[in-house]
């Protein structure tokens, strides 16, 4: 079989591209939103209305023109199989990200993007704490279509690249890729799911402190007031986030045979996921939610940064809240041959009850086929499932208390950060399941 050399791709082939002339725009609106918000309403009154929208314009002015000669001084082109982007006018950067490391591409589009026609690619790669390369803002269809390229060039193979040159002619013509639907989540189901939180239960029980110190103590101070304002909030935070992000969550395939994640009401956000990057898939099972028996699940992937301090650090969604029939359709499409409803798990010896009293009977491992599953959790119960190609390290761990009892824990570490677990095993059982991990990680690679 012959194949025909590609024509090397040099950094002449291609210019270099700017950012859309909207960027410093949209940049210096968020930048004056912070300015505002830092100015006080001591300021105000201090200073008077018009020098307060004095100091207001010179700050806008400044952040726009600093926004301006940013996007003048940024730069991006695609060479060879490298995404290379250069900013900077004082300290120039020069930063080249090499596609094989590709794990995932996001389309956002935040409020003021959406209202302009705007949208910002941020890419994840292997081993990145952050988003290696934002580039805010192109069209949508740019936006596309650069997400497509990088996807098909991160491919390494024809057939891939085909399929995904195809998708970013598509996208820039306008034409509607053919995609196959595989879930739609029900808004409705999102918000009673959120209610269903401790912060939402406990939510009227702190009303009702908060009225009858009111009447008991007759009257109130400002800082008192604004104290109890903001920690209310602060509880409602977290459900009504959650409610926003997972708006109108919809999974899909697309021709190449990736996944395609769309979520968002204030912010849209479109991502590809090729599966051959999926490290592992958790399922939770909330306390409050079993009465409705439904569970949400994630996946892992590497190199996926998420929100800074926020709870998704390495891991993005694939099944905000569903049942358990649509859980595990999802998982055998994403996983083909792992069945949520057959996975068998075997418990820690009798004698871990003294490290877990309770919740002993809740904690398993087990072998399969296809992956390493591990369950634990009392109130919520959680389940890990790992394939054996994504292992990178086994550890063989064991505490002061583990050596009294002659137990050890079981760690299978993938790319994507988190790490499948069997606790409290046996001593010879645990060496004995690390080895069998490393030999099934071997074959599954090879």
């Amino acid at each position: 079989m012959t194949t025909t050399p590609q024509e090397p791709v040099t950094a002449e082939a291609e210019p270099r591209r700017r950012l859309h002339p909207l960027s410093p725009i949209l940049h210096g609106a968020k930048s004056i939103a912070v300015v505002v918000a830092a100015l006080s309403w001591q300021t105000l009154s201090q200073v008077g209305l018009e020098r307060f929208a004095i100091v207001v314009l010179v700050l806008a002015l400044g952040v726009v023109i600093f926004s301006l000669v940013g996007w003048l001084t940024t730069g991006y082109h695609v060479v060879g199989r490298e995404l290379r982007i250069s900013d900077g006018l004082i300290w120039r950067r020069n930063r080249a990200i090499p596609l094989e490391r590709l794990q995932a591409v996001e389309l956002r589009r935040p409020l003021l993007a959406q209202l302009t026609g705007l949208a910002e690619l941020r890419l994840e790669v292997v081993g990145g704490g952050k988003t290696e390369a934002p580039l805010a803002y192109l069209t949508v269809r740019d936006a596309a279509a650069l997400r497509e390229r990088l996807l098909a060039l991160a491919g390494r193979t024809q057939a891939g690249e085909a399929q995904a040159g195809a998708g970013a002619q598509a996208a820039a013509t306008g034409a509607p890729t053919l995609e196959h639907p595989l879930l739609r989540v029900e808004n409705r189901d999102l918000v009673i799911s959120q209610l269903l939180t401790p912060q939402a239960i406990f939510l009227p029980l702190g009303i009702a402190f908060v009225v009858m110190q009111f009447v008991l103590e007759a009257q109130w101070t400002f800082i008192g007031i604004a104290s109890t304002v903001t920690a209310m909030a602060g509880v409602l935070l977290q459900p009504v986030r959650r409610v926003l992000q997972d708006w109108d969550f919809r999974l899909a395939r697309d021709p190449g045979g990736r996944l395609v994640v769309r979520y968002g009401l204030l912010e849209t956000r479109s991502q590809v996921v090729p599966l051959n990057r999926v490290q592992s898939i958790g399922a939770t099972w909330p306390l409050l939610w079993r009465g409705h028996k439904w569970l949400h699940l994630r996946l892992d992937i590497a190199g996926y940064a998420g929100e800074p301090g926020g709870d998704n650090k390495r891991s993005d969604r694939l099944l905000p809240v569903g049942d358990f029939a649509t859980a595990r359709a999802l998982v055998w499409d994403v996983l083909p041959g792992v069945d949520l409803a057959t996975l068998a798990t075997s418990p820690p010896p009798a004698r871990a009850r003294w490290l877990h009293p309770f919740a002993l009977r809740y904690l398993g491992a087990g072998l399969t086929p296809e992956v390493f599953v591990s369950r634990w959790g009392l109130l919520t119960r959680e389940l890990s499932l790992v394939p054996y190609a994504r292992l990178q390290s086994v550890r063989v761990v064991q505490g002061p208390l583990q050596r009294r009892l002659g137990l050890a824990t079981v760690y299978a570490d993938t790319a994507g950060g988190r790490a499948g677990q069997a606790r409290d095993r046996d001593l010879a059982e645990a060496w004995a399941l690390a080895e069998q991990l490393a030999v099934r990680a071997r074959l599954a690679r090879a």
